[in-house]
């Protein structure tokens, strides 16, 4: 029990330290763990919520497809920036988008499974017990679903309730019991939601209310149709990323690169942080979005570097390998951006990357089981970022953090801008 301690000790430490997932802070710690599962369900990891619930349904139904090759047939990364206000807890939220076509699920599910060759059932049931019975007829048949519930009516996540509605990633449910639903949510046990909080999960967010995607195989995809996927999801992610707009595309970080130290534009942070209420918060959830630590599985430039590296052999492509070299240098682009809104030496924030990362290692590791210990360390985490809120407001200007971000972002965007038009010839 101790090693085991131990173990996870170190483990959360250095994701609280580096920003890594679950999966790479562990693999450093301890190696390749064994495969991990729940009598016939077996436990795949990965890194992106959309591709690896894809990935690992695929290898639970003997057509096994790698997650980075899921990722790219999807059209690989994408580029968004928005920021949030909130009246009713007195909040702001950044939500950066890094999947194409990251806002909205069902298109990117079906491009996806489409360019894969892989038959699939989409539903979209109003009624609650409607729903259920659907899911229960599936999951009774063998078939594991991939469903899109509010994370905070799951409840392992352990979010305030001012997070109510707010939305949540897939997840595979892929049996379940007289009490409630088992999922995997890239981690290596169980995760139990009881019943009607599951249900309620999944019907709380209008725009995707009790979505279920029913994936059916017919056997695992051909060399030639995931070939055609990736070129298609190449093509597809350069003319994406290519386009004009500056809130579903590049354009976006150059937008907020330029918001973050305007003075007159209303959604300028010298304007939105005038008073630096919810600047932690904020600065927070950039670190979060970019770091595989958080909830989403961060920037995803290495995730889609391999999917480039896969590709170059499976297209004898080998120019591919020079875009992947430079997205793994973006990553490290993002890295860093991340360790400049929310830096370790400050103690505030050392403490709540320390929680952030207890909480995201106990549903990793643990599950459901991990519940007990979880929860304290969420507890203390909203805590800690109140805190946090409350101590900037009394901080000094920010505005010089504002342009060293301002700095980062424009160099992300100019970086990623040629990366993508290098793309864009090697696949013309």
């Amino acid at each position: 029990m101790t090693s085991k301690k131990q173990l996870k000790a170190r483990v959360r430490a250095r994701m609280a330290k580096t920003g890594e997932s679950y999966t790479t802070a562990r693999l450093h710690v301890a190696g390749r763990a064994e495969e991990a599962a729940d009598g016939g369900w077996r436990f795949s990891g990965g890194r992106h919520p959309s591709s690896a619930a894809i990935a690992s349904v695929l290898a639970d139904q003997g057509a096994a497809v790698s997650e980075p090759l899921v990722f790219l047939a999807g059209g690989g990364i994408g580029a968004g920036y928005i920021l949030w206000e909130f009246r009713h807890d007195d909040s702001r939220h950044v939500v950066l988008g890094f999947r194409n076509q990251w806002q909205y699920h069902d298109r990117w599910m079906a491009k996806t499974l489409g360019r894969l060759g892989v038959p699939y059932e989409e539903h979209r049931t109003a009624g609650v017990r409607a729903a259920a019975t659907r899911l229960n007829a599936e999951l009774d048949a063998g078939r594991p679903c991939i469903v899109l519930p509010d994370r905070y009516h799951l409840g392992y996540w352990h979010l305030p309730a001012a997070l109510d509605g707010y939305g949540g990633h897939p997840v595979v449910a892929y049996r379940r019991d007289e009490d409630g639903v088992y999922l995997d949510d890239r981690g290596r046990a169980p995760i139990h939601v009881p019943r009607e909080r599951f249900d309620a999960a999944r019907a709380r967010v209008s725009s995707y209310r009790n979505v279920l995607h029913v994936l059916r195989p017919d056997g695992p995809p051909d060399e030639a149709t995931l070939a055609a996927a990736a070129l298609d999801g190449l093509r597809d992610c350069a003319a994406h990323l290519s386009a004009t707009s500056d809130s579903f595309s590049l354009p976006a970080w150059r937008k907020w690169a330029r918001l973050l130290v305007d003075t007159r534009n209303a959604k300028a942070w010298p304007k939105v942080f005038a008073d630096r209420r919810g600047l932690a918060g904020a600065l927070l959830s950039i670190w979060e979005g970019a770091q595989p630590v958080g909830m989403d599985g961060g920037n995803l430039r290495d995730l889609f570097a391999d999917a480039l590296d896969e590709t170059a052999a499976l297209l004898d492509r080998p120019g591919l390998a020079e875009p992947a070299a430079r997205f793994r240098e973006i990553q490290g682009l993002w890295h860093e951006l991340a360790e400049e809104a929310l830096p370790a030496r400050v103690p505030e924030f050392a403490r709540i990357r320390e929680l952030t990362a207890a909480v995201k290692e106990s549903v990793m590791a643990d599950g459901t089981a991990g519940g007990p210990a979880a929860a304290p360390a969420a507890e203390e985490l909203w805590a800690a970022r109140a805190a946090a809120n409350d101590s900037l407001a009394e901080a000094g200007d920010p505005g010089p953090l504002f342009a060293a971000l301002s700095a980062r972002v424009s160099a992300i965007y100019e970086a990623e801008r040629a990366a993508i038009d290098r793309l864009s010839a090697l696949t013309a």
